[in-house]
């Protein structure tokens, strides 16, 4: 005996249409369950920018022509010393005579200076060892048996391409990023 019924469906069979209204459910919850994660998780994210005053010290623009061979300057950047040297002919030669494989952090000036600036030395005036600042920028303050910076904290000596010569500081003193914009001219950062 064949009856032309519709088929009923069971309890917990589902029909196409039960199907597909479960899929849009679930694709629905799924995107705002994301949307609202986003919308958590982006001050968490942007909290961790910059704010406003650290950007303003990102560069800083130094006037050197006040400098005259065989001075220093110290310079406030990020809250860090920089030291900007005038180096002397004799200090850049004293420099470049060192066998570069004799130094412990292997340098040459050239590669601390830029090319057509090779008398100005910027440095970064933070020991690499504990972060003291050394001495030798300063007028009349000791250089150090190499000529050039001195760490009081620990005795680190540099010579006159700030590169470590005697003493615990494992690396020479960091050049940070710099252009010159004119030939006394230069921003840092």
């Amino acid at each position: 005996m064949a009856t032309d019924q519709a088929h009923v469906p069971a309890a917990g069979e589902l029909t196409e249409s039960g199907e597909r209204r479960r899929d849009f459910i679930y694709i629905a919850t799924g995107a705002f369950a994301a949307v609202g994660a986003a919308t958590v998780a982006w001050p968490l994210i942007n909290q961790m920018n910059p704010s406003a005053d650290v950007l303003a010290l990102a560069s800083i623009d130094v006037d050197l022509a006040a400098v005259q061979p065989g001075q220093a300057i110290k310079i406030s950047w990020r809250g860090l010393p920089v030291f900007a040297r005038n180096l002397t002919q004799a200090e850049q030669d004293a420099a470049n005579k060192v066998p570069v494989a004799s130094l412990r952090d292997p340098q040459t000036l050239a590669e601390r200076t830029k090319e057509g600036h090779t008398n100005w030395l910027i440095t970064l005036g933070v020991c690499t060892h504990l972060g003291c600042v050394p001495l030798g920028a300063g007028e009349g303050e000791t250089k150090g048996d190499f000529g050039g910076y001195f760490c009081p904290c620990h005795g680190s000596q540099y010579d006159t391409a700030a590169r470590i010569r005697s003493g615990p500081a494992p690396k020479n003193l960091e050049v940070p990023q710099y252009a010159f914009k004119s030939p006394t001219s230069v921003t840092i950062g």
